[in-house]
């Protein structure tokens, strides 16, 4: 096998890890994964106790990262996230040292996301899209690989503040978690209450991941496959009456590097037209802003991006 090979079984292999802890999620383990060998951050949703921390917990053991937990409260201020200067004195003078937050880790579970304050959430911001946390005039580096693995309730429950479009926006995925079947939940209470001895193992090092992710880039787009990106991405600023406001370029650099996430997990050295479909749903479902025709109506994002899809498909197979 070549270096392709070896890596593409490797992350099969964390694959199959991740799924031995979490039942009947094969989908959203999927999902996550390709987002984190994108490079990308994960947007979670979902009702309390669906498995959404064990996921991520689950995630940085097999993917062997640093882990760290925030609990996101109406109370948490940006200095808890982010870390603060403190003074320190000393026999001949005062000085200030940077006291590093839970922030400085490969992987972040911002855990309810949505329960803390706007001005909180932003201090995300940054460590987000530049990797890199300020505090007063200095810059500091988060860790490489760096992910923010975030969950949040339903905007409907109590107790949540909606976030802000520009922190949607640097998240990759938006991943919908579902409740899980009869069949699914008897599995859950089996692993919960009768633990099968070892748990998921390691697979990789934060090394690896970062190759892993190095030779994702290097797949080739056809040209083909790339207009189709950008023809979804235009189709939502093409005067849709269910948007207000269409998908940003983040989108379609999503598209780009999700797409080729899972043609390598397929065993595919190019990108296809059906690997940008398997994630267009979670790349545009939360960079929609929906008009009120479609609120009132109850017409959903991932309603509206099915219809965005056929139009672009019927124009395509016109040519």
């Amino acid at each position: 096998m070549n270096e392709y090979e070896v890596m593409q079984q490797k992350l099969l292999a964390c694959e199959y890890e991740i799924g031995r802890e979490i039942i009947g999620q094969k989908e959203i383990v999927r999902s996550v994964l390709l987002a984190i060998l994108s490079g990308g951050n994960v947007l979670l949703e979902g009702m309390p106790g669906l498995g959404k921390t064990r996921l991520v917990n689950t995630i940085s053991h097999v993917l062997d990262l640093s882990f760290k937990r925030i609990q996101f409260t109406p109370d948490l201020m940006p200095g808890d996230i982010t870390g603060t200067n403190i003074m320190v004195r000393d026999a001949e003078n005062t000085s200030f040292r940077f006291e590093a937050g839970p922030i400085f880790a490969n992987i972040i579970l911002a855990d309810e996301v949505n329960r803390a304050t706007p001005k909180t959430q932003s201090a995300l911001l940054e460590a987000m899209q530049e990797h890199s946390v300020t505090v007063g005039n200095v810059s500091h580096a988060t860790p490489e690989p760096f992910f923010v693995l975030a969950t949040q309730n339903p905007i409907e429950t109590e107790g949540t503040y909606p976030l802000p479009e520009a922190q949607l926006d640097r998240f990759m995925f938006k991943l919908l978690v579902p409740f899980p079947s009869k069949m699914e939940l008897a599995g859950i209470l089996a692993l919960t209450e009768n633990p099968v001895s070892g748990a998921a193992q390691k697979v990789l090092n934060a090394n690896e991941l970062q190759t892993a992710i190095n030779m994702i880039k290097e797949l080739p787009l056809a040209d083909s496959v790339m207009d189709y990106i950008l023809n979804i991405i235009m189709a939502t600023h093409g005067g849709n009456r269910f948007i207000r406001e269409g998908a940003s370029p983040r989108a379609a650099q999503a598209l780009v590097r999700g797409a080729r996430a899972r043609a390598f997990l397929e065993g595919r050295y190019n990108v296809s037209f059906e690997d940008v479909d398997s994630v267009v749903y979670p790349v545009l479902r939360h960079r929609l802003i929906l008009s009120f025709d479609a609120i009132s109506e109850g017409v959903n994002e991932d309603a509206v991006i099915s219809q965005l899809l056929a139009g672009v498909k019927n124009e395509k197979s016109g040519d």
